[in-house]
């Protein structure tokens, strides 16, 4: 038995006039996932337990089965992970988003862009390496991810302040959390020092020359700790591999013994290698029991305010990733359980994360024929959750309800 769990970020949404008081996931065109519903089980998942942030550290955390409640520590940390830190006791890793602020009259700074125009790895990994050069203290030290994400490790004690996720402001004014972060002049010494290293760089001059836009400040964010938890061998004697675009997930992956597996040309947007990701996932099930793969483009959109592309993105996690995976896994003639959700919604009216419950299909291939019979949707999930009361209080119980029914498997 092959069990798997294909997660589109961000997917869940909020009826929109413009789409007939319809959501882009009821909008958009999903055979596979519509199929998969109708032949399976469909429920509503609480990815984010009560009094969390509603962030895909927490969501995924649990759709992976961990109660968030007992090992949540903070994002940066499991990015960290990904990128190969290993924190001592004694190191707090922080997110280090490059970011595009504008000042504007009044002493007011808006934040323009979360992620510096999606800038590149190439192109951030200079960056890095710069204010590495420019800023490295015995107290800070910076550690280049993937495009705009990216990691600041402090060492000892640090001064506390009171930090935001920089993707809930897009398009918004800043300056009031930004007046928090400066309020010591330690960490206002290290954004003044950043921001004047960036602003000089070439990178970002030749970016502003071809119209992007520069990354021209750092955000940081979601820090924590190292955490510890079992690994998902440890709790289910299961193998397994993730595939993400996105250091987080690859950090979750990482501590729950999961392979990691890097996908050339997975970027987390719209131009990510699908085929890879799929072909990917695939050859990891021949040797393996289990796979984790979330594609990250849908959030991004509902981050950017883009409902076309929320429904692209939606569309190519159906035709790309879901289709394939269940056409080649029906061709290899193995028995397998499928998961198919989102981890939280990303309402583009928002543009930043909700708690809303998310509609999960759990398909069986040796039990076809015997689903909802509705598409897969918001709303479909929500009938359904009335109809048959069935909905999960905790989304750390997925991974249970994911392999409870194979008894010997």
């Amino acid at each position: 038995m092959k069990y798997l769990i294909l997660v589109g970020d961000g997917m869940g949404d909020l009826p929109i006039a413009e789409l007939n008081n319809r959501t882009p996931l009821e909008a958009a065109h999903t055979p596979f996932l519509d199929s998969l519903c109708r032949q399976g089980e469909l429920f509503l998942t609480h990815t984010i337990p009560a009094g969390y942030p509603p962030g895909s550290d927490v969501a995924n955390l649990s759709l992976l089965g961990y109660k968030p409640e007992e090992y949540y520590t903070g994002r940066a940390p499991l990015e960290a992970a990904a990128m190969g830190i290993t924190l001592s006791p004694g190191q707090t890793a922080f997110r280090c988003n490059l970011v595009t602020l504008a000042h504007e009259a009044d002493n007011k700074v808006r934040m323009i862009d979360y992620s510096a125009g999606h800038i590149s790895s190439d192109e951030s990994h200079q960056l890095i390496a710069s204010l590495e050069a420019g800023c490295a203290t015995d107290t800070f030290h910076f550690y280049a991810g993937v495009s705009y994400r990216h990691i600041l490790l402090v060492q000892g004690n640090y001064p506390q302040m009171d930090t935001v996720p920089p993707h809930d402001f897009t398009g918004k004014d800043v300056s009031a959390p930004l007046a928090r972060y400066r309020e010591h002049p330690q960490w206002a010494a290290l954004l003044d020092k950043a921001s004047a290293i960036l602003a000089a760089h070439p990178i970002n001059a030749d970016r502003i020359a071809v119209g992007k836009n520069p990354a021209n400040a750092i955000w940081l964010w979601g820090e924590g700790k190292l955490p510890t938890m079992p690994t998902l061998a440890e709790r289910f004697k299961l193998s397994g591999s993730l595939i993400s675009a996105v250091d987080l997930l690859k950090g979750l992956g990482v501590n729950a013994g999961l392979s990691i597996i890097n996908v050339p040309g997975a970027t987390g947007y719209l131009d990510t290698n699908y085929d890879g990701k799929a072909q990917a996932a695939l050859n990891s099930l021949r040797s393996q029991d289990f796979v984790f793969v979330h594609v990250e483009a849908p959030d991004e959109a509902g981050h950017q305010g883009l409902l076309q592309d929320k429904i692209q993105a939606i569309e190519d996690f159906d035709h790309k990733i879901v289709g394939p995976i269940f056409q080649g896994l029906q061709e290899s003639g193995e028995d397998f359980r499928l998961i198919a959700t989102m981890d939280h919604f990303t309402p583009l009216c928002l543009r930043t994360h909700t708690d809303n419950p998310v509609p999960t299909i759990l398909y069986d291939s040796r039990q076809m024929n015997h689903g909802c019979g509705l598409p897969f949707n918001e709303k479909s999930g929500e009938s359904e959750d009335k109809r048959l009361h069935n909905g999960m209080a905790n989304g750390e119980l997925l991974m249970e309800k994911l392999l409870e029914r194979d008894k010997n498997g």
